[in-house]
């Protein structure tokens, strides 16, 4: 990855665009580890207690080559509360990381449900990656269990991919806060989707003829 993001780069100078700076933001339902996931990137440590969000804000300076880069790192609140106020936040955003947990299917659909329409129609043209988190717990018994209970399974890898490509979205990439697999990726990811040069993707769309 650290070779696309360099090459990436590259185009960056050669076409004199100046760009040091980038803001992913993070959207997604509360409580999927959106914060964790940026507390665990950028300190390196995990929190131990969940405190919902409003609006937070982290920055930290990664190398790419020899240049410094600084993402700016956005983070908004998942729960209903603040539907009518998050959007006021997305202006100015350059990639979006639309997460879900991999232990909860709701949050999954929320992704096509709720959040991509929701930043499609706010940042129209702004790049998406689909994020899973939580994958530490995919194979934990007690997760399997309970889901067992509601005739549920975690998300697979897979299923996150279709529905990347169902959305149009640049990737699917998975990670965990806690033990950080995937972790460095996930922003590698979003430098590389924020940097690109833009490409149209649509949407698979459905017809229904009556």
């Amino acid at each position: 990855m650290l070779t696309a993001v360099r090459s990436v780069w590259s185009w960056v100078c050669a076409t004199n665009r100046n760009w040091a700076s980038s803001k992913p933001r993070l959207a997604g339902d509360g409580a999927v580890g959106k914060t964790c996931l940026l507390i665990s990137y950028t300190t390196n440590k995990f929190p131990s207690e969940y405190v919902p969000t409003v609006f937070d804000n982290y920055a930290v300076t990664v190398m790419i080559g020899d240049d410094p880069y600084t993402l700016g790192l956005f983070d908004t609140a998942g729960q209903e509360d603040y539907d009518r106020l998050r959007p006021l936040s997305y202006p100015q955003t350059d990639v979006f990381l639309v997460c879900f947990s991999v232990t909860s299917p709701a949050s999954f659909e929320n992704v096509k449900e709720k959040w991509f329409p929701e930043v499609h129609h706010h940042c129209p043209g702004v790049p998406c990656l689909i994020v899973g988190t939580q994958v530490d717990l995919r194979d934990d018994s007690q997760v399997i269990e309970k889901l067992a209970r509601q005739k549920q399974r975690p998300v697979t890898s897979e299923q996150g991919e279709r529905l990347a490509r169902e959305l149009g979205a640049v990737k699917y990439v998975e990670c965990s806060a806690l033990t950080q697999k995937g972790l460095k990726n996930v922003f590698d990811e979003a430098i590389v989707a924020a940097l690109e040069p833009p490409v149209i993707r649509k949407p698979k769309v459905k017809c229904v003829v009556v």
